[in-house]
């Protein structure tokens, strides 16, 4: 007996522990696992078992299989317990009756439904557990077992997180579909996908449903949040097709995790992806990305953290985005079999097995046949020798993976749809000139109803009518009612927000008669141009350009001749321009350019005005020959027909301008820059904006010759108009900051420099977004700025942060890219990285001799900064003779006095000496400080780099007094100019030698 203990807390109800048997069917496997956690908690045994109901075996039997089981057997009684199979009433009355009657003391139930139940559920004496709280329900279910329900201690209740109470929503829920009641089978796949997630280690949670178009894969992503979302407490579900509308939707999410940021989406979005990364103020969160086609979009957005993401996509390329793939095949066919008696209770057995195998077992077409068809007098076998026989001779795949008879079912249904309510047929036509996924249908509602087709206006005018046909879609399944980031729960609910998918949207939009199409393809381009924001410069009314922006391709706005569509085709490319989505621009421009030189004519005014946006466009992406003659052309054929002062013609001039630069014609570009401008004081005064845009590309131009200190003068009143005309966070103002911020960085006033840059950056990730190309470049000078006052670490982290998202955002090859790349190169190189220097050095070269032509400055340059590079790994010759290629170039490019040409000398005197030829390397010294004190002033950090030099050449010809002399007088301005602590002045008191780093610059 010594050995012997004592049961703790015994109960004259029960034993104090008991093994117990939770059956539920999967839908109700949130209640099931409340339960057994309740129960483990006490000390008791849990098996769970998923019940299921196969048909062809006898419901008896698997009760009986039942009773094998150890302990007391719980069953969570629900409709779905009973549905399953599907089984009838009478069925389950005679197996409860034969099974349970006789030994009701095995069994125990609670109830989790209001629905009506087979009569003979009594004997399982089911407690309810519906419309009450955690503790009373815990309390029913533990006296229905005949346990003791005494509370358990503080210490026990808190040593870990359960999951949630079912009937308590998770604190942080939003955007979720409305439970899909007949939701039928794919349990393995629910369970595979619930283990990876848990499985995964932190930041690693990430797993994408992948399969073809209508296999159900966001109705199981839904399933998958209804039964495992009391785990979690932050559920939220996000529209992931486009880019732009999945950053709206997660930063949406901000205030519901309690974050205190401003209005603008950006500042949210990145609040939103820190706090998930931390998992504060909660790590137990899901996110659910549904229709994210096109990873290379959007990858970089998934968040990372302790979290979980369930991505619903087409597209396998996710596995090599840090997910784990889970294929979503069609319905096995018991359970196509059982969801098609389910949708259709009217078919037997053997009739919903003959139209499975008809339909090739898709889940959505499934859905949508059996739907009517149930409430048709049609037979499945008439029905299969209609889709054998054809309704008509186009019987085609729409894609190689849909079934071929999918688009004779489709039009069957549509009969079906023009015969009871023909309405809703002209509703879903109007859909499809809309893009697939969420149809903002609101956009019809809000139009002018004024002139439009006969029963268009009725369907928009008559409320009962809308809703009539909106209910016909969904009662067969045709569209999706539920909540869209653009409208809303309460939209959603009055019929203001549709989903569409993308294969109906094929098929309906393919079988529509010529007259319709005519007439509803008009009501959606004027419903999409009255919707225009009209301010395409105005961030806050980005979201509503982003969501009319996908639609314009589906209604081929540009066959429209009426103006005030041509109008919102201009507004979106300058949206498109502004808010850095240069891709899509471009491809609208595209488009639009070959459509209205044929529509309009080459010389249209209208082609004038698409020329500025669309070259605009692609100068943001480097592609300055094409854009030159482009804008030549306009300013020619513009001068000619209207005249110098037309302001068309201005504007040409002010693109070609702009060209020219990017061509390194600078002075060409200076000379026609300062023309525009006095011409724009002429005809509109110092304080219009095309006055204020003129004077800031004459600064553009100075600074690229160099002419720092008269673009610092200009740069200030710019910014000083522009917070006075426009306001502190309009766009302009942002560059503006840049701008003067840069030029107080290359005067080497770099604490006021960086002091600007760091508010601008603020400003520019609240009101842009984080990605925006504009803050990439606020945060590059930012941190160039820390980087020549000293603060080495804070500058190498965020460059190379900005280089990495610039690849992303813009690709590798584009200009302002490759900005960042050459300034990434040189800080690798000065803190001993060479092998990274190396590698992002050689493919700047590279790739700056595939873009630009030979005798570009900025080639000459980054040529220059790989000569260091090669100066660093000992390959003395080749860096010599780099670097004295570099200086050839660079002065033919933009003279002997440009600072750009004072670097490469200073490097080139450098290298001089290193080959052994000081005599050349003094000279080349002494004339590049006369120039740079000619050009930049004595205490200009350049200039001070090329005295610091001078020295070293001197003391190298044994010309030991004057060096002295010369390093004296460089180190104490230095020490004046800079600070004695600057690393600059102390690496020059240490003797290191001074060398240039070529920077591009992004105009």
């Amino acid at each position: 007996m010594s050995g012997a203990r004592t049961p703790v807390g015994p109960s004259e109800r029960g034993p104090a522990k008991q093994t117990v048997t939770i059956s539920f069917a999967g839908f109700n496997r949130a209640w099931a696992a409340w339960i057994g956690d309740r129960l483990e908690r006490r000390g008791h045994r849990v098996v769970y078992q998923r019940w299921d109901s196969p048909a062809e075996v006898p419901l008896v039997e698997l009760l009986r299989d039942l009773t094998l089981a150890k302990g007391r057997i719980l069953i969570v009684v629900s409709e779905w317990y009973f549905q399953l199979g599907p089984r009838t009433h009478d069925e389950w009355n005679a197996a409860l009756r034969e099974v349970v009657a006789p030994d009701p003391s095995r069994f125990a139930a609670v109830s989790v439904t209001n629905s009506t139940l087979p009569t003979a559920t009594t004997v399982l004496g089911a407690v309810d557990l519906n419309n009450m709280g955690a503790d009373e329900a815990e309390r029913r279910v533990l006296e229905r077992l005949d346990l003791p329900s005494d509370p358990l201690p503080e210490a026990a209740e808190g040593t870990r997180r359960g999951p949630r109470f079912p009937a308590a929503m998770p604190e942080v829920w939003g955007g979720v579909p409305r439970r899909n009641t007949r939701f039928t089978g794919r349990e393995p796949l629910l369970n595979e996908a619930y283990h990876l997630l848990q499985g995964a280690e932190a930041g690693a949670g990430v797993v994408t449903l992948h399969g073809m178009s209508g296999v159900g894969k966001t109705q199981l992503a839904a399933e998958y949040v209804y039964r495992f979302g009391s785990e979690y407490d932050v559920v939220w579900w996000v529209n992931a097709e486009k880019r732009v509308t999945y950053r709206r939707r997660l930063a949406e999410l901000a205030p519901q995790l309690g974050l205190t940021t401003g209005a603008e989406y950006g500042e949210r979005l990145r609040a939103v992806r820190d706090s998930l990364r931390r998992g504060d103020p909660y790590a137990r969160w899901l996110l659910i990305l549904d229709g994210a086609d096109e990873p290379d979009q959007i990858y970089d957005l998934v968040p990372t953290g302790p979290g979980h993401v369930l991505i619903t996509s087409r597209n396998p390329e996710w596995s090599e985005h840090n997910s784990r793939l889970l294929e979503v095949p069609v319905y096995a066919r018991d359970e196509s079999v059982a969801f098609i008696r389910r949708r259709a209770p009217r078919l037997t057995e053997p009739e919903a097995d003959q139209l499975a195998e008809a339909l090739e077992d898709l889940p959505l077409l499934l859905d949508q046949t059996a739907g009517w068809l149930n409430d048709s007098d049609l037979s499945v076998q008439e029905y299969i020798a209609l889709l054998d026989g054809g309704i008509d001779q186009d019987v085609v795949k729409v894609s190689a993976d849909f079934p071929v008879a999918f688009q004779t079912a489709w039009s069957i249904l549509l009969n079906k749809l023009r015969d009871t309510v023909p309405e809703s047929v002209d509703l879903l036509r109007l859909c499809t000139f809309f893009a697939p996924g969420f149809i903002p249908v609101r956009l019809l509602k809000e139009m002018p109803h004024d002139q439009l087709p006969e029963q268009i206006a009725g369907l928009l005018n008559d409320p009962l009518l809308w809703n009539r046909a909106i209910n016909q879609l969904r009662q067969y399944s045709v569209v999706r009612l539920e909540s869209h980031e653009a409208a809303g729960d309460e939209a959603a609910s009055s019929g203001e927000s549709l989903y569409l998918h993308r294969m109906v949207h094929q098929i309906v939009h393919k079988d529509m008669p010529d007259e319709d199409r005519r007439e509803f393809i008009d009501v959606v381009r004027r419903a999409l141009a009255a919707a225009d924001p009209r301010r395409p410069t105005d961030t806050r009314l980005w979201p509503g350009y982003a969501e009319i922006a996908p639609h314009l391709k589906y209604a081929d706005v540009l066959q429209s001749d009426d103006p005030t569509v041509q109008r919102l085709v201009f507004n979106c490319l300058r949206y498109m321009y502004i808010s850095g989505e240069y891709v899509a621009g471009i491809k609208l421009g595209e488009r639009a350019m070959e459509t209205w030189r044929a529509l309009l004519g080459d010389t249209h005014p209208r082609i004038w005005e698409l020329t500025h946006h669309y070259a605009n466009l692609l100068r943001a992406v480097g592609d300055y020959e094409r854009t030159e003659a482009l804008e030549r052309a306009a300013v020619d054929h513009l001068r000619q027909e209207r005249g110098e002062h037309d302001l068309d013609h201005l504007r040409a001039v002010g693109g070609l301008a702009a060209d020219l630069r990017g061509l390194a014609r600078y002075d060409e570009a200076l000379e026609r820059s300062e023309w525009l401008l006095t011409a724009y004081r002429d005809l509109l005064g110092e304080t219009d904006s095309r006055t204020l845009n003129a004077q800031n590309n004459v600064a553009v131009s100075l600074r690229l010759l160099g002419r720092y200190d008269e673009v610092l003068e200009i740069d200030r009143r710019m910014l000083e108009a522009r917070r006075a005309l426009l306001r502190g966070r309009h766009p302009w103002t942002l560059y503006s900051e840049i701008a003067y911020a840069t030029d107080l960085r290359l005067l080497g006033r770099y604490t006021e420099a960086e002091s600007i840059q760091a508010k601008s950056v603020r400003e520019h990730r609240i009101v842009m977004g984080a990605d925006h190309p504009e803050t990439l470049r606020a945060e590059h000078n930012l941190a160039l700025c820390q980087y020549r006052a000293g603060d080495r670490t804070r500058a190498g982290a965020m460059l190379a942060g900005v280089l990495e998202r610039s690849e992303r955002v813009l690709g590798e090859n584009h200009p302002t890219t490759l900005s960042f790349a050459v300034s990434e190169s040189c800080f690798a190189r000065e803190h001993g990285d060479i092998d990274r220097a190396r590698e992002v050095g050689e493919a700047v070269v590279a790739r700056y001799e595939m873009l630009l032509a030979e005798g570009h400055p900025y080639l000459a340059g980054a040529r220059a900064n790989h000569a260091l590079v090669l100066r660093s790994v000992g390959e003395r010759q080749s860096a010599h003779a780099a670097v004295e290629q570099s200086l050839a170039e660079m002065t033919a490019a933009v003279g002997e006095r440009h600072p750009w040409t004072l670097g490469c000398a200073v490097n080139a005197s450098a290298l001089r000496n290193l080959v052994g030829d000081p005599e050349s390397a003094a000279e080349l010294g002494h004339l590049t400080v006369v120039r740079a004190t000619e050009m930049l002033g004595r205490v200009h950090p350049l200039t001070l780099s090329a005295r610091i030099a001078l020295a070293a050449d001197l003391r190298g010809l044994r010309e030991h007094q004057q060096a002295e002399k010369f390093e004296q007088e460089a180190l104490e301005d230095l020490a004046a100019t800079l600070g004695a602590q600057h690393v600059h002045t102390i690496s020059a008191r240490s003797r290191n030698r001074p060398f240039w780093d070529f920077e591009p610059y992004i105009t």
